[in-house]
């Protein structure tokens, strides 16, 4: 197995394991992540926009320091111009994160099981840490569109070593915006990167350090899975999810690994490790 996954992984820059959870934890998760959204704020609610992921978060600091928080954000057509909740909270959520694998058990036993410590040593991993992790929940009929991206391009490391694992909870269809990738994109490098702004006296606290890349449509590959199925995703691979215009939600969980050991954590990531610590590590190889 391990041959045929860093093959799959080098070749198209994602790779599928399917039935990486069993029926009871995609259930806890889906409890979980309902949990969540009956715990969101009452007032002051934050939006996130995948379309244009640099419009309001790259001047909120809530967004900036979640990397040790558990925090919410909602989809844009779900809050109104005084900022009151047009929908029911169980379909207003876009995602919540960073810290779901640190701060809420039912999550972090999942993002440090044994499977995934398996792959990790597959994969080669010495000393790998989590920096995030995510419940994504692309809702019916309102569940944003991610434009195409890179994960190094904000979780950046030198050299490249960052890994997503993507899981989805719900069957991911063509309809209800599954993940789409360019096959082999990862080959070509990062094409940009989303960074703390040097411009200390800016109210843009992030900015990107050049202007987006184009990606034909025709050059992505839709990759519907099964709920339970886990998507290796490599750093620099280009990839992208619709919106979600079906009837049927598509929640996922999602976490990044990264490899500490010989490799260093770009401090001009927006996401930073809090004061005096690091990113959890799941083992140390002999």
């Amino acid at each position: 197995m391990r041959n045929s996954l860093l093959e799959e992984l080098e070749a198209n820059g994602y790779a599928v394991i399917e039935d990486f959870l069993k029926p009871d934890e995609i259930e806890q998760l889906l409890e979980a992540g309902k949990k969540l959204c009956l715990e969101a704020p009452q007032e002051d609610r934050k939006v996130f926009s995948g379309v244009n992921s640099d419009k309001a978060q790259s001047r909120e600091k809530y967004f900036i320091e979640s990397g040790d928080k558990v925090r919410y954000f909602f989809e844009e057509g779900a809050i109104d111009e005084k900022g009151e909740l047009k929908l029911d909270p169980l379909n207003a959520l876009n995602k919540v994160g960073h810290a779901l694998h640190t701060d809420i058990p039912v999550f972090q036993n999942i993002t440090c099981c044994d499977r995934v410590r398996e792959i990790c040593w597959q994969l080669g991993y010495k000393r790998p840490a989590v920096p995030q992790s995510m419940y994504i929940y692309k809702n019916a009929g309102i569940g944003g569109e991610v434009i195409p991206h890179q994960d190094a391009s904000y979780l950046f490391t030198e050299p490249n070593s960052t890994l997503g694992f993507w899981i989805a909870l719900q069957d991911a269809t063509q309809q209800n915006g599954c993940l789409q990738f360019i096959k082999g994109s990862h080959k070509s490098g990062v094409h940009r990167r989303y960074i703390r702004n040097p411009d200390t006296k800016s109210e843009e606290l992030l900015v990107y350090d050049r202007a987006a890349p184009i990606y034909p449509q025709s050059s992505f590959t839709p990759l519907p899975v099964n709920a339970g199925t886990l998507v290796l995703i490599h750093g620099n691979v280009v990839h992208k999810s619709d919106l979600n215009r079906s009837n049927k939600s598509r929640h996922a969980y999602t976490f990044h690994i990264v490899e500490t050991q010989n490799t260093k954590w770009s401090e001009e990531n927006w996401l930073q490790p809090p004061k005096d610590k690091e990113f959890p590590i799941f083992y140390e190889a002999e």
